[in-house]
């Protein structure tokens, strides 16, 4: 079991909950869209996809910076730069997962499987991003933001237009809450040539982006419920994300940095369950 919950530290598994409930928005939308009967077993593999793909980014992501994180005061007790899982065991955890990935994908449906080397690639890019482009946030939330279209697609095999516009919230939401995080490392990367939007805008310009990126993903919420002739359920969980974004731009400012943290997380993953639980009893409802 320690073993276990040293893998879990590594990838940060409870994180998870960030994409996995829009990839629920979009599987149960796809069902009752297109009258597809309930299946237990399809559930699993888009949920087991789903773990294997962010294992795979997320322990790329742990292994490519290990060096860095070991600079970092921040990052430096991770588990491989503290020692707790080398670097060696953590490439095959990279591995087994990708291929487990591979594997389950083809299990859902050729097209997913074709796919799914494209994922691989955005999914294990993203962590090299933060060496040459400041806007490295906006592909981890692409990286995050393939899942609702994966979700869809592994019930119906073809593409659609609520699945993107949930991708589209998805990748405006966590860019925009990643650049909130990366706040706390804005001196570190400017003094070690890594890139991000507060190392290159300062402290109150990436502030401005991150609200700008909100404020989209207020328009995709918006723009998807109009879309689908939403009800009662989803504008009320429309109302908490909103509600739950607007809190966090009041308590993290520049003089409050020390408010970004482990409940920062918390609150962004308390955002997403109460978000897909609403909408997902009213497309319930709906359909």
């Amino acid at each position: 079991m320690k073993t276990v919950a040293r893998y879990a530290s590594l990838v940060t598994f409870s994180h998870t909950v960030f994409a996995m409930p829009f990839a629920l928005i979009a599987y149960f939308y796809a069902l009752w869209s297109t009258d597809t009967p309930f299946e237990w077993l399809l559930l699993v593999k888009v949920l087991l996809a789903m773990v294997f793909a962010r294992n795979t980014a997320m322990g790329f992501n742990r292994y490519a910076d290990r060096s860095i994180d070991a600079m970092n005061p921040r990052t430096a007790q991770r588990d491989i730069p503290a020692g707790r899982i080398s670097a060696r065991n953590a490439l095959w955890f990279i591995i087994v997962n990708a291929l487990l990935f591979a594997a389950t994908a083809a299990w859902i449906n050729f097209l997913a499987f074709c796919l799914s080397p494209l994922a691989l690639t955005v999914l294990l890019g993203y962590s090299l991003t933060k060496r040459f482009t400041a806007w490295c946030h906006i592909v981890l939330g692409i990286a995050l933001g393939i899942a609702p279209v994966g979700a869809y697609l592994a019930v119906t095999g073809q593409f659609a237009v609520l699945p993107i516009l949930l991708t589209g919230l998805v990748i405006t939401w966590v860019s925009g809450f990643d650049v909130i995080y990366a706040l706390q490392d804005a001196e570190f990367d400017r003094q070690h040539a890594l890139h991000s939007i507060p190392a290159r805008f300062g402290i109150r310009g990436a502030i401005g982006i991150s609200i700008l990126l909100h404020l989209i993903t207020v328009y995709a919420i918006a723009l998807i419920g109009s879309y689908y002739g939403a009800g009662t359920f989803y504008w009320i969980g429309a109302a908490i994300f909103v509600a739950l974004l607007i809190f966090q731009h009041t308590i993290v400012t520049p003089r409050h940095l020390d408010r970004i943290g482990p409940t920062f997380g918390l609150l962004n993953g308390i955002t997403s369950v109460c978000f897909a639980t609403c909408v997902i009893i009213d497309l319930y409802l709906r359909y």
